[in-house]
């Protein structure tokens, strides 16, 4: 059995995003690169299952869809334990995009259980695998907070109002994950490090479909307002202030 976890390069949440001059685009200079959260801890499950399958889990690819730069990414996920990894040589515009040629290289290089972040931290779309699965004609499930293998079957939860759900599912599938399919994700100690420099990491040209979407323009959130300070004892003040100004009563 082979697990291929799908890797978006994202910016590290605490780096502060600007726009160019004519706000089509984000400028890039001086970001931090680090990988999704949500699909680093799809890769921290990953690993898990495979050091407790006695073998049955044979490789854990990783693959993203980016160019060059995004190697350090990929470069960590394989420090941290990852067999190989894929990268498809473009610069993606959308999900459509991405999902696409994802799926164009998993048809001639077929993988029993492929996970998917829910959504990555930059655009928050939510798309990828659905798309992903929709394209390779298998199953999908959305929302996995588990995700076991008893025997060759794998096992998924996923949280449901007022209950869990569990769901099993034929190999091969796509399997949408989110919080709690790991507790934290894996760091790389220096030994991983070293060794992912010796670890395959292919490079492959494009081959599916072009995107259905496109950007025009971006704005920055609008500043907040100034805080009011009111006094504890002016109860009056602070009423007025949120029936007139802030129109909440």
């Amino acid at each position: 059995m082979k697990i291929l976890v799908c890797l978006s390069n994202v910016p590290d949440t605490t780096t502060k995003i600007k726009l160019n001059s004519d706000k089509t685009s984000v400028d890039m200079t001086g970001v931090q690169w680090v990988i999704n959260p949500w699909d680093e801890l799809a890769l921290t499950r990953a690993l898990d299952l495979k050091e407790k399958s006695g073998g049955k889990i044979e490789k854990i690819t990783v693959i993203t869809v980016g160019e060059k730069f995004t190697e350090p990414t990929i470069r960590k996920a394989l420090a941290v334990g990852a067999d190989d990894a894929v990268r498809i040589d473009m610069t993606p515009t959308d999900d459509y995009e991405v999902a696409s040629n994802i799926a164009a290289y998993v048809k001639d290089n077929p993988y029993e259980i492929i996970l998917s972040g829910i959504e990555s931290s930059d655009y928050n779309g939510s798309a990828v695998g659905g798309m992903l699965a929709e394209f390779l004609k298998i199953s999908s499930v959305s929302s996995v907070s588990f995700l076991d293998v008893e025997g060759e079957e794998p096992i998924m939860k996923r949280e449901i109002p007022g209950g869990t759900e569990t769901v099993k599912v034929p190999v091969p599938f796509v399997a949408i994950v989110q919080k709690g399919i790991a507790l934290d994700p894996r760091i790389p100690a220096m030994r991983g490090i070293m060794m992912a420099r010796k670890k395959p990491l292919t490079v492959v040209e494009p081959t599916g479909e072009t995107a259905k979407s496109n950007f025009s323009g971006f704005d920055m959130p609008k500043p907040k307002a100034k805080v009011k300070m009111i006094d504890a004892e002016n109860a009056g003040e602070l009423i007025t202030l949120l029936h007139e100004e802030a129109k909440v009563i």
